[in-house]
């Protein structure tokens, strides 16, 4: 009995061993070496949107991605902010409506005036169209400095310029995905550490 035991328990073994991966090429050799490449994940690319994408076409995804990021890290932050109950002093209009009466989450969108939603809207909309934008040729994609904000970037060397643009690009990823998990558990609702009660 003992030998079958041994026998069974030796051929399940079998089964979690490393096997050979075959090594394939891609086409996508030319954006293998692109900023956000990086371990360990390497290039990754799993819908095939660049197979057969030009420069411009890769540069134009980038540009997306990090817009996005930079949304998602605000709005990340935004979300663990007000759960910690710091919200706004004051009224959100003249009506009394307070930032305190104002729920948490995709809640609070039912909760917000009207006119509030609108306002918001307009804003991000000039933002979107005459500030967040690449009007002097930046020195990279998503570069909105546009000669008139630098916070001592021109002082950093090429080294630091591109592990700091890095750094921007995976905190974006993580926000993306992180959002999105926070927005998942608020609608399946329960409590998760950190932010609490959804």
């Amino acid at each position: 009995m003992k030998l079958i035991i041994a026998a069974t328990l030796a051929a399940s073994a079998a089964a979690f061993a490393p096997s050979k991966v075959a090594q394939t090429t891609t086409s996508l050799s030319a954006f293998e070496g692109e900023l956000g490449v990086q371990q360990p994940l390497g290039f990754f690319d799993p819908l095939g949107m660049l197979d057969d994408a030009s420069q411009d076409q890769f540069d134009r995804l980038r540009f997306v991605e990090i817009k996005h990021g930079r949304v998602a890290q605000l709005a990340f932050l935004g979300n663990i902010i007000t759960r910690t109950g710091l919200k706004f002093p004051g009224d959100i209009d003249f009506s009394g409506t307070s930032f305190e009466s104002i729920p948490n989450g995709w809640a609070a969108v039912d909760a917000i005036p009207d006119k509030g939603l609108l306002q918001m809207l307009l804003f991000v909309g000039w933002l979107e169209l005459l500030v967040m934008k690449d009007v002097t040729g930046g020195e990279f994609i998503g570069d909105f400095r546009n000669n008139y904000i630098d916070f001592g970037w021109d002082n950093f060397d090429e080294e630091t310029k591109l592990q700091k643009r890095a750094i921007e690009l995976n905190n974006g990823r993580a926000a993306m995905f992180g959002i999105l998990g926070l927005m998942m558990h608020e609608q399946l609702g329960g409590s998760i550490p950190i932010v609490g009660q959804m």
